[in-house]
């Protein structure tokens, strides 16, 4: 594989970065990660870091040198992370569990799979186009996904930064699943927090990282994110991956050519630990994984149902 990658995030006019972002490759697979810890919960930026920290663990074990049931493990990944989430409250003692957005996109064979929950958001780009991107779990996109609202609204309805789905919360969380994506040279895939995207116009993102390097491109849209927002600005943080196989390839720092990694290793940009009080903690039983996937799958076949009826 071969690519150009790069991230970058600012604070803002907040008092904590909550935002986490960081990807892992082998020599055949990559994982790209974003989550943004929920400030109106307590310890969000915990909340982003055990999620980060779950589903790198997971990659590095499963990647040899690319995962083998790739949907399961997004899905299996979310899960665990949730399940990492309740189990640090618990341990702890805290009047209430730490909540986050998380988006991940693993990268293997040439296809690009993503899942998320809430509405850290992925852009799939190709030719300064966007191809498609996901849909927030917020209670505007459930409105305007039902009729009930003009999608004009959605950048200005004072609902548009309530979720109804994210990791941490007391109930199982949603894991909404994109179709695998071909990918061309050139094609750009881009995660970014919502103070991106809600800032900038989609196609000004879309503009910026087709007229330039993701080396250039993420640091110049992070900054006009955060000076357009100004001392009212939320964290702002993105992750862009511009794939290069089977193309000219571009010349630059970002520029990453997995051949050259050894077979067996993973070389990673989530290097921290899990939580101490967590790494004695009992790993997750199978059978409650597989029981919540398919209670995933059963609510989201009723909400696919209930979409069509209305």
């Amino acid at each position: 594989m071969r690519f150009s990658i790069y991230q970058e995030s600012l604070i803002g006019g907040r008092k904590l970065n909550q935002d986490r972002m960081g990807y892992c490759y082998t020599r055949d697979a990559l994982l790209m990660l974003l989550a943004d810890g929920m400030g109106g919960h307590l310890q969000g930026e915990v909340a982003a870091t055990i999620a980060m920290q779950t589903m790198s663990a997971l990659f590095q074990e499963m990647a040899t040198p690319h995962v083998k049931k790739p949907e399961q493990f997004l899905e299996d990944g979310m899960f665990a992370a949730h399940r990492e989430i309740h189990r640090y409250r618990a341990v702890n003692n805290l009047p209430e569990t730490p909540r986050t957005t998380l988006v991940a996109c693993l990268v293997q064979h040439g296809t690009a799979l993503w899942a998320h929950c809430g509405d850290s958001r992925l852009y799939w780009m190709r030719r300064g186009q966007i191809v498609s991107r996901t849909r927030d779990h917020s209670r505007v996109e459930a409105l305007i996904a039902q009729g009930k609202l003009d999608p004009a609204e959605r950048d200005t309805h004072p609902d548009r930064n309530k979720l109804f789905n994210c990791l941490g919360a007391p109930h199982i969380p949603l894991v909404d699943m994109g179709k695998p994506a071909t990918l061309q040279s050139g094609d750009v895939i881009l995660m970014c927090s919502d103070g991106l995207w809600s800032v900038l116009p989609e196609q000004a993102l879309a503009s910026a990282l087709a007229g330039s390097t993701v080396v250039r491109a993420v640091p110049d849209m992070v900054q006009a994110a955060a000076s357009l927002a100004g001392r009212h600005s939320d964290n702002v943080t993105a992750l862009a991956m511009m794939w290069e196989d089977g193309g000219f390839a571009s010349q630059g720092s970002g520029l990453i050519t997995t051949s050259l990694v050894p077979l067996g290793a993973v070389t990673t940009t989530i290097h921290a630990p899990r939580h101490a009080d967590l790494e004695d903690a009992d790993q997750f039983d199978e059978q409650e994984i597989e029981k919540a996937i398919a209670e995933i799958r059963d609510a989201i076949d009723k909400s696919s149902r209930l979409t069509s009826k209305n």
